[in-house]
């Protein structure tokens, strides 16, 4: 999982990644565009999965997004992957003057929609989707980008509440998931709802990659395991304290957690905001471990989610950035696992 960056810089990171034997890089979209180093990386790289995790919809067109998946799957060949989300209101409204009402069926008519322009590309099918919150009918031939040898860019779509991933079973290829996670709220909360999402498609749950962010505590020896810790207890209660995500730390009765968080964050006590994520609340949500035991604890802790799942490095990236040999120390990580 890397962020988008300068572009000369990605694509040097996507070589390294790719000699490494990482199977795929995900660009997460926050001060730069996702889609941008996307296209740097797919032209520096030959083999290496690309995709985005997560570009956010709703500022942008679905037709403009098709496009762009489609020009990029082109691009690697079929290498690319669409990941979308929604972002949070203040953002939508405030920093891109979009509109948000109805976040998850304005996702799913999205999405939809996205389906019809590929199969208006192709030439299968006049544009012609009329939704609930999209509706397309001109393509002028002069107008579409045309078939391309790929397959149709894979549509994955960030979730963690019901609703949204009831959708995700029903419409998409994959879910991404929420780097706040435990393997418990996945298998007991996200799997059933993707299950019932893709029962009502008539599919299954083999029919849904889950692209799991894993956060990791890792070092060569105990001590820096230790030491890597407290960077994630930041992150369990910044991520935390979002109300929204309250049902992660529930599944565990950790009940009101996430509002005490809430509320010391609005006071500004990140101290003790950090201070309420004893050791026991960490180990449900990030993976400690040294270099050596880093790839069996991975697939023992996520190997019976879902019958088909990509675990994601959320930290990797941080790392390379402080010191790019780091990449064969994931290198030897991804072996154990295989």
């Amino acid at each position: 999982m890397v962020n988008a960056g300068p572009l000369r810089e990605i694509q040097q990171v996507a070589r390294d990644a790719e000699a490494a034997g990482f199977s795929s890089m995900y660009f997460t979209e926050s001060g730069r565009t996702a889609y941008l180093s996307c296209a740097a990386a797919a032209l520096a790289t030959e083999r290496i999965g690309i995709g985005t995790g997560i570009a956010v919809a709703f500022p942008r067109s679905p037709m403009i997004t098709a496009a762009t998946a489609w020009e990029l799957q082109d691009a690697t060949n079929g290498r690319f992957v669409i990941g979308l989300g929604t972002q949070v209101k203040a953002h939508i409204e405030r920093r891109y003057s979009s509109e948000y009402a109805h976040p998850g069926p304005r996702l799913a008519d999205y999405v939809k929609s996205m389906r019809a322009i590929f199969k208006a590309f192709r030439g299968e099918e006049k544009l012609a989707y009329d939704g609930e919150f999209y509706q397309f009918s001109l393509l002028p031939a002069q107008w579409s980008p045309g078939p391309i040898a790929a397959d149709d860019p894979p549509i994955y779509i960030s979730a963690v509440l019901p609703w949204m991933t009831r959708m995700a079973g029903e419409l998409c290829d994959g879910i991404h998931v929420h780097p706040f996670h435990s393997p418990k709220y996945l298998t007991d909360v996200a799997r059933p709802n993707i299950e019932a999402g893709a029962a009502k498609a008539g599919r299954s749950v083999n029919d849904v990659c889950f692209e799991i962010p894993v956060m990791t505590a890792v070092g060569d020896t105990e001590e820096e395991v230790m030491a890597n810790r407290e960077h994630g207890r930041q992150m369990i209660a910044f991520y935390g304290s979002t109300r929204t995500y309250s049902p992660v730390f529930e599944i565990h009765g950790f009940d009101g957690l996430s509002d005490r968080l809430h509320a010391a964050q609005r006071e500004g006590d990140m101290a003790g905001m950090v201070a309420m994520i004893t050791d026991d609340i960490l180990d449900h949500y990030i993976v400690s471990a040294t270099w050596n035991d880093l790839g069996p604890a991975l697939v023992k802790r996520y190997a019976d989610v879902a019958p088909d799942v990509k675990v994601m490095s959320y930290t990797a990236y941080n790392q390379y950035r402080a010191d790019p040999g780091v990449f064969d120390k994931w290198a030897d990580v991804a072996k154990a696992m295989a």
